[in-house]
């Protein structure tokens, strides 16, 4: 069994473990004095835990969990791939902080913080103690019950560096995630306002008369009408002709690539280009407007009109360029 020295602040937080074939004796381990650089409150689930991980990138559940409503003292942070902020609260032992909250460092300790799954017998001994400082020397006793003491310790100059380079690390990882967020927020919204406003402006195209190489705004072949579509309700400059509109953006779908199935209005968004034909010669392009319903340039006898996708004729190719 593996030998975890949680910083874990508390009177007694101390873990006791019984029914494990593999503890043959008592042992105790005795974790190195660390600076607390703040502490935190679980706040996951009532009545559940928190997961306790090896490593903040691509870590494994180590069996272990943070009780909903605990406090912890945090030796370090850090941020993963993928912008979340973690924290260190042990030798190895890692918590997501979103989970938790701010607290103050004089807020009382916890006790019964952690529990084990598939252990039985995990109990804990609560004793009342003494208001602490950030600096904890912890205990952990595998197979008896042991108590966890505090040490009161000065205020140095290391000290007060070490906790404003942590308080930096956790703003910036912070600053970060809030950055990510407000970009993509600001970009949907940008795109859902482009989006209404092409298919304003593609329905108010309906009834023109279709006219091959023409450029509008009076006339339209099909590829025009979408390049002056979006020009002028998105400022996006497409492609002139199907066969380099179709080049442009991210493929949504593709016949070939979709076992023959036609396309389905739940997989498409507004202001996709819905291409017939293949990729390398594409001889016809419409706008998508949503309720499964297309604008298009369609031929010298209908004009522009707005039409509603069929099996019958379903495009072979769908790009998505907002």
């Amino acid at each position: 069994m593996t030998k975890h020295k949680l910083f874990k602040l508390g009177a007694a937080a101390a873990l006791t473990v019984t029914g494990v074939s593999a503890i043959t004796s008592l042992k105790t381990v005795r974790a190195a004095n660390f600076t607390a650089i703040k502490r935190v409150k679980i706040n996951y689930l009532p009545g559940k835990g928190l997961n306790i991980w090896t490593n903040y990138n691509k870590g494994k559940f180590m069996g272990y969990r943070a009780k909903d409503g605990t406090i912890w003292n945090v030796a370090e942070t850090a941020v993963d791939k993928k912008g979340n902020l973690w924290y260190k609260v042990g030798t190895r032992e890692w918590i997501e902080a979103r989970y938790t909250v701010d607290v103050g460092m004089d807020t009382p300790a916890s006790t019964n913080a952690k529990t084990k799954d598939k252990v039985t017998n995990v109990s804990t001994k609560k004793k009342t103690s003494k208001k602490t400082t950030p600096k904890v020397n912890n205990v952990i006793s595998l197979g008896t019950v042991t108590k966890k003491s505090t040490k009161k310790s000065t205020k140095t100059k290391s000290k007060a560096a070490k906790v404003k380079k942590a308080k930096q690390i956790v703003d910036a990882a912070v600053k970060k995630t809030s950055k990510k967020l407000t970009t993509k927020k600001v970009a949907s919204t940008q795109a859902s306002s482009k989006a209404g406003a092409i298919v304003a402006l593609a329905k108010q195209q309906v009834g023109k008369p279709y006219a091959w190489g023409a450029n509008g705004p009076d006339s339209f072949d099909c590829s025009s009408l979408v390049q002056y579509v979006f020009k002028n309700a998105a400022g996006m400059n497409l492609p002139r002709t199907t066969y380099d509109q179709v080049k442009v953006g991210q493929t949504v779908y593709q016949k070939s690539q979709a076992n023959g199935q036609p396309v389905s209005a739940s997989n498409l968004q507004v202001g996709d280009l819905l291409f017939w034909g293949s990729e390398s010669a594409p001889y016809h392009v419409a706008i998508y407007i949503g309720n499964n319903q297309y604008v298009n340039a369609a031929t010298p006898e209908q004009g522009t009109i707005l039409q509603t996708m069929t099996s019958y004729f379903a495009p072979t190719i769908v790009k998505r360029v907002l």
